[in-house]
């Protein structure tokens, strides 16, 4: 064979017919089904105070996500040792206590409801009833603005205060110099 020749079609290798396709694929899921029936689902007495108290406490090894979502390995061996804790027969508030002992309250999510930790509680809802009122004062100023400007349309000139009466004079003289100025053009 030269540089030049073309050489024929290439042979494949025979294919299993497609029958032997469908039944891999069955034994496939058979056997991952089967493997997956052996392990029990976890039933929810499994899934007990421990794994909970995991998800509510701060991770003081990652600043600002909870135990159970914090990746160092410090957070893990904290939650295995709560998982411990629990197995031993430990309850969940003596579980709480020794951890809020060892790493203060920055392992709580959310503040104590006395002392400064009231105010963090009361606080938003202070501001938020605060910037309600304003927004309802701001309202009724503004409707109240045009109910006083269609009274004093309909009161005699005279009622008006000084800076109206200055305006509507203004007005009046700027009025007939137009006019003046529309009657020298068309001379």
């Amino acid at each position: 064979m030269g540089q030049g020749t073309v050489e024929g079609p290439r042979k494949r290798p025979p294919r299993p017919a497609h029958g032997s396709y469908w039944l891999g694929a069955v034994l496939a899921l058979f056997v991952v089904g089967w493997i997956g029936s052996s392990t029990p689902p976890a039933s929810a007495e499994e899934v007990t105070w421990g794994y909970a108290l995991a998800h509510e406490l701060m991770s003081p090894y990652c600043p600002g996500r909870t135990l159970a979502a914090c990746t160092s390995d410090q957070a893990a061996e904290l939650r295995q040792w709560i998982l411990i804790q629990e197995a031993a027969g430990a309850s969940q508030e003596e579980v709480f206590a020794i951890l809020e002992q060892r790493f203060g309250d920055v392992i709580r999510s959310s503040p104590e409801p006395e002392g400064w930790g009231l105010a963090a509680w009361l606080l938003p809802g202070a501001v938020l009833l605060v910037g309600a009122l304003a927004v309802v004062r701001v309202l009724r100023g503004m409707v109240a603005k045009p109910a006083r400007a269609s009274s004093a349309e309909s009161s005699p000139p005279s009622a008006s205060p000084p800076t109206e009466r200055a305006a509507q004079g203004a007005d009046a003289e700027i009025a007939r110099l137009v006019d003046e100025e529309i009657a020298a053009a068309e001379r």
